[in-house]
This record gives structure tokens, sequence and C-alpha cells, in this order.
């Protein structure tokens, strides 16, 4: 695998760097910031798999840019972002609690008051660029739920390792886990 890993995402080849995440783990790294052509695609990709869903949610910061695009194509004039810091206008929101396979430690994601009103009765599309270990989703199923929001899709970009057997995700592609 040398340094690089090439991905197919739906007929379209992407080179993703390996990284090194631990002394014995490395991921072949996705980042659609910046990437505006990429998200576009992906996001027009995914979108076909979440008709139905009335609403996106998202956490910051690699799944914003891609949300902002799937609900674009949904026609959803809105969508909700669970910040990974409580800003000032979130003094009475709700939050959860996350572990992450590329965050250091355990994170609280953050939802106003606004985006969970926004959600509730509401049936949600929950999206961001990969899916691995499932923290990061489960504190954004929890958000959801606390907000009265029904989960109708998860979907990602990629699967990376053993998410890509999941049968309550949906993903355009798979990338692997890279053990030493």
């Amino acid at each position: 695998m040398d340094n690089f890993y090439k991905v197919n995402i739906c007929g379209r080849e992407e080179t993703l760097p390996i990284l090194p995440i631990s002394p014995t783990l490395s991921i072949a790294f996705f980042n659609l910031h910046g990437a505006q052509e990429l998200t576009e695609f992906c996001a027009s990709e995914l979108a076909k798999k979440l008709e139905g869903c009335e609403v996106v949610i998202t956490a910051e910061s690699k799944g914003l840019q891609l949300a902002h695009c799937i609900a674009r194509n949904l026609g959803q004039k809105y969508y909700a972002v669970a910040r990974k810091t409580k800003k000032l206008y979130m003094q009475d929101g709700i939050t959860s609690n996350v572990n992450s396979i590329t965050t250091d430690g355990e994170q609280t994601l953050y939802l106003s008051n606004a985006d969970a009103a926004l959600i509730k009765d509401k049936k949600v599309a929950i999206v961001d660029d990969v899916i691995s270990t499932g923290g990061s989703l489960l504190g954004l199923e929890n958000l959801v739920r606390i907000a009265g929001g029904i989960i109708e899709k998860k979907a990602f970009v990629l699967a990376e390792g053993d998410a890509q057997y999941r049968k309550d995700v949906v993903f355009l592609s798979t990338i692997p886990l890279i053990t030493k």
C-alpha cells in the first residue's frame, strides 16, 4: 500500500494518503475540506440514498460541507450541526458524549435548541464523511433521540474497516484500517 491508498467512489478514483494514528494503526485519510468538486460529487451520490429524509444532521467539522450539499440536493433549506465546542448561542441546548477513532479521548457534541427544534418529529438523515468505530455516530444518534427526531438513515461517503459490514448504514465505498 506504500504511502497512499486508491479508492473508487462510485466510479471516481481518489488517492488517499496513509497516515499513522498510533504506533500500530494507520488510516487512509479522507478529507473533504476545500475539495469542492469531490464534495459535490459525494453529496449528489449520497442524496440519492436519502430520499424521504426531512432534515440532515452532521457533526462538525469534516461533515459540514457534505451536509450542506446533501441538504441542498434534497431541497432542504436548513440542516442541523452538532458542534464540538459549546458556543454562546448554545446555553440551552442538548449534549452527548462520544469517542471517535480520530479524536483523542472522550468528546462532547452540542446541539443548539434551534437545531433540536429543526429535527423534532422529523425523519432525520445522519451524515458524515467516514464511519469507522461508530463512536461519533452514537453521539449523533443520541442527540437525535433526545431532540425527538426519527432516525431514518445513516449515510457516509466511506466505511472504514469493519464498518463495511454494518447493516444499519449506507455508504459509497470502503477503506481499510491498516495495522502494523
